[in-house]
């Protein structure tokens, strides 16, 4: 019997933030044979290993996707052009056009018989009618139809998820969806326009720090709702789906909701300061709550995060202002697949 530690591995957006720690995550677990992809020059990944073959092509085309599929065993799809709600709410049309990632990294797998193929979903999927108050009822996975996804981002995941299953039904490939909720940790994007809510907060509160300015910017009133899950937590997730048997997607995620003013008052008292808060509600905001109702992923994986929102950003922090001080700026590399 093949040991399954020398599958060839293939993780496409490998130079991005979850692709990084992905790879990372695989040499851990004992993998050696793991080809990473990305669109990037490698000097610009956020993580590259030499123990792995790494590749700089452009997935959104087709010869490229079967270039990098060939003796793949499994996929993971992690690629895609996205950032936080400032970046997915200017820019539709670049974030519906990694439909064909997606569609031409599936139609590669068939063509090179590849067993395995993970695809990153994402809670932008859910109809934006179930998520209009704070306090939010926490999604199920059977809210995301009838479909009101979010526009451009969050309908070209729901595509992808369809195409999935039909590549699952139509032609055996062992498909797998996890709607990812916020995911946040060290090694990723905390400046520059793509940053999620944990790291543009983090960032602003190192700034204020260093700088000795104690006020920040906060997008909308604050009292919008959020769950966020650690980077060690989507992690294992994201490995036990791919080798289940269950076929439809997913949630994975935190269920510990939050408020982005609750947000800052926990980094605020990991950085050891307190802030003016002054708040731009001409900003995207996105949708007034969202949270992650748990209960299939825990009763089908016995899954549940095991890392606190506070013990999470605590090292999130740590990392974006020790980068700070070594570069001497806030900017980060585009984290753009």
């Amino acid at each position: 019997m093949k040991d399954e530690k020398t599958n060839m591995i293939v993780v496409a957006g490998a130079g991005g933030f979850i692709g990084g720690h992905l790879v990372q995550h695989l040499l851990q677990k004992g993998y050696t044979r793991i080809r990473a992809v990305d669109k990037k020059p490698q000097t610009q990944w956020y993580q590259r290993s030499p123990k792995v073959e790494n590749l700089t092509l452009d997935l959104s085309l087709l010869p490229n996707c079967v270039m990098a599929l060939q003796g793949a065993d499994e996929v993971y799809n992690l690629a895609a052009d996205m950032g936080g709600m400032g970046f997915i709410e200017n820019n539709k049309a670049l974030c519906m056009l990694s439909v064909l990632i997606n569609t031409h990294l599936l139609m590669a797998a068939k063509e090179v018989g590849a067993q395995r193929f993970f695809f990153a979903s994402s809670a932008c999927v859910y109809a934006a009618g179930k998520q209009t108050v704070a306090n939010v009822t926490a999604l199920k996975e059977e809210d995301a139809y009838p479909a009101e996804p979010e526009d451009g981002y969050g309908w070209e995941k729901l595509f992808s998820e369809r195409m999935c299953r039909h590549f699952r039904e139509d032609f055996g490939i062992a498909a797998r969806v996890a709607r990812y909720h916020n995911v946040y940790g060290p090694h990723g994007t905390y400046a520059g326009g793509r940053e999620k809510a944990p790291a543009a907060i983090c960032r602003k509160i190192a700034e204020a720090k260093m700088t000795g300015k104690h006020e920040i910017e906060i997008w909308g009133d604050g009292e919008q709702t959020r769950s966020f899950m650690y980077i060690d937590d989507c992690l294992k997730g994201t490995f036990d789906i791919l080798h289940s048997e269950w076929v439809e997607p997913i949630n994975l995620g935190s269920h510990e909701m939050v408020s982005i003013n609750q947000l800052v008052d926990i980094v605020e008292e990991i950085a050891g300061i307190k802030v003016k808060r002054n708040y731009n509600l001409s900003a995207p905001k996105g949708v007034r709550g969202r949270n992650s109702d748990n209960e299939l992923i825990k009763k089908v994986f016995n899954w549940e995060p095991s890392i606190r929102l506070k013990d999470g950003l605590a090292k999130t922090y740590a990392w974006i202002e020790a980068e700070m001080k070594a570069t001497g700026s806030t900017k980060s590399v585009v984290n753009l697949y």
